[in-house]
């Protein structure tokens, strides 16, 4: 009897170790969820969340039929929709934009925002999605004249108002210089070249050079100066903002780049296939 009632001790001790590893080693798995995990469960699905756009700058993001179209939009509302994430989109001037986020008016901020380190002290930015460069865009009997980036040293110039092209001129022209003309919205800046009022536009290569395509009446042509920089844009969201939408929107985002959705987006709007920038291509030195 002792030695039966050793033996079931024996075995009762042994499956009680057991059971009490598989425990501990089960625990990490349960109780340290991946981050994106945590963001998923986190997230209210039944919020529709606002995004603040500056609708003026075909074509990334613009208003048509009183709705906001362009690339910009149609890729975050695709990466919204794989993660079933509602968006209401709403035209909002690009000088008050990023305060508007920042103070939690809005939930995203979508304007061709290019990820800069500058931006990153005030807004935190989802993986970048479209990379671009600055373009000038003059007057054909101009070309003659202004070749490169440097030719705008002593000339007029209009631009959109705290965009790349403004904050570029500055610093080749000067901060007050009174040859740079700003205006809200980029089709005012080709207005003022069309009339005459100045002798380039300066802004995004995305949004120059669609203007230039849409509009051959003007008779304007591009230049792209080699030592303009690379820049990547990126969705803004509210500083340290931890509900989990910036990271539901960077895995919708790479969902649909893995799908082909972005590329059938980027055939849409450009005519050609594209590739969305590596999500270490974070920073560059100017923007919109």
């Amino acid at each position: 009897m002792f030695t039966k009632t050793l033996s079931s001790f024996i075995l009762s001790t042994l499956l009680l170790t057991a059971c009490s590893q598989n425990a501990d080693n089960s625990t990490p798995a349960s109780a340290a969820p991946a981050a994106s995990e945590t963001a998923a469960v986190s997230l209210d699905t039944n919020k529709t969340y606002i995004v603040a756009t500056d609708a003026s700058y075909a074509p990334m993001e613009y208003m048509e039929n009183n709705e906001v179209v362009g690339f910009s939009h149609d890729l975050l509302k695709a990466a919204a929709d794989t993660q079933g994430i509602k968006l209401q989109f709403v035209n909002t001037p690009f000088e008050g934009l990023f305060a508007n986020v920042d103070k939690g008016d809005s939930d995203i901020g979508l304007a061709s925002i290019t990820i800069r380190p500058d931006r990153e002290e005030q807004l935190d930015f989802s993986q970048p999605y479209f990379q671009a460069t600055q373009m000038i865009a003059v007057n054909e009997q101009n070309s003659a004249n202004i070749k490169t980036f440097a030719d705008l040293k002593e000339r007029t110039a209009s631009v959109q108002a705290a965009t790349s092209g403004d904050l570029i001129l500055q610093d080749l022209q000067g901060k007050d210089s009174a040859n740079i003309k700003r205006f809200e919205v980029m089709p005012l800046a080709f207005k003022e070249l069309e009339s005459a009022g100045v002798d380039a536009v300066v802004g995004d290569s995305s949004v120059v050079s669609y203007y230039v395509k849409q509009h051959p009446e003007s008779k304007l042509t591009t230049i792209v100066d080699p030592n303009f920089e690379t820049e990547n844009y990126g969705f803004a969201f509210k500083k340290g903002r931890n509900d989990g939408l910036r990271e539901a929107i960077n895995q919708g985002l790479a969902q649909i780049i893995a799908d082909g959705t972005y590329d059938k987006i980027h055939q849409q709007w450009f005519g050609v296939s594209g590739t969305a920038p590596s999500p270490q291509a974070n920073t560059a030195s100017s923007a919109q």
